[in-house]
């Protein structure tokens, strides 16, 4: 059964709104405005405003509560930063220890040019002492 007078309307970006309607409240996720006529709208805005505060308070956790949510919080936002500068540094570490061995490597496979300074210093005559 429904009443031939409705005080609820709702109305899009393209709606048409009746003369004497005020919008009350505005829904962005359905992107409707809510009217009833014109002194009406700011009472059950405030009833609403009213009603929506009074939940929160009354689903708010307890001070203590509230204070272990927030020392976790910090403890999650410590461990994340912790976490972030452990990989940075072993990822430099290992960047160093990957270059230091390259390097190393470099100087293995020159083991030719060791046997070069050997037949270079055993080339060289030798000073004669004048006396």
């Amino acid at each position: 059964m429904k009443t031939l007078i409705t005080l609820r309307r709702e109305a899009g970006h393209d709606g048409i709104i009746p003369r004497g309607w005020q919008m009350a409240w505005y829904e962005p996720y359905r992107r409707v405005g809510v009217y009833y006529p014109s002194p009406l709208h700011w009472i059950l805005r405030a009833v609403r405003e009213f009603a929506y505060r009074l939940r929160i308070a009354l689903c708010a956790p307890r001070i203590e509560r509230a204070q272990v949510f927030e020392m976790q919080r910090t403890h999650r936002s410590r461990q994340r930063l912790a976490d972030e500068y452990g990989r940075g540094y072993l990822a430099g570490w290992r960047e160093c220890y990957r270059v230091c061995l390259d390097v190393m490597e470099e100087e293995i496979a020159r083991t030719d040019d060791v046997w070069e300074i050997g037949a270079l210093l055993a080339d060289t005559p030798k000073a004669s002492r004048e006396n």
